[in-house]
């Protein structure tokens, strides 16, 4: 089992908090949750953190059988819609966003 996670770091606009974390739950996960290959989709809101880490304001994980299903999906149409929901949040916030890939050692 694989595990694709991105890491967003930067900061939620003031005052779109909710409006930010209610398009992560109605739009994105809907629109990761259709990725080809993925058997599972979470998403974390970081409640506390280390401080050199206080900037970071999601971490989404996307599990995939094989690393050879994530790279059908990453060149999957189904990878523009889900690029397409992130577009539509992207003015709720400032920053950036990095993936990596886990291999789960222990089920």
């Amino acid at each position: 089992m694989f595990t694709r996670s991105a890491i967003f770091r930067g900061q939620i606009k003031i005052g779109h908090e909710e409006e930010f974390y209610a398009a992560v739950r109605n739009r994105l996960v809907p629109a990761w949750s259709q990725m080809l290959h993925a058997t599972a989709v979470r998403v974390y809101r970081p409640r506390q953190s280390e401080p050199h880490d206080k900037d970071v304001f999601l971490v989404q994980e996307i599990d995939y059988p094989s690393l050879k299903c994530i790279e059908e999906a990453l060149t999957s149409p189904r990878r523009e819609m889900a690029m397409a929901a992130l577009a539509s949040v992207k003015g709720l916030y400032e920053g950036k966003h990095h993936h990596i890939i886990y291999e789960r050692l222990l089920e």
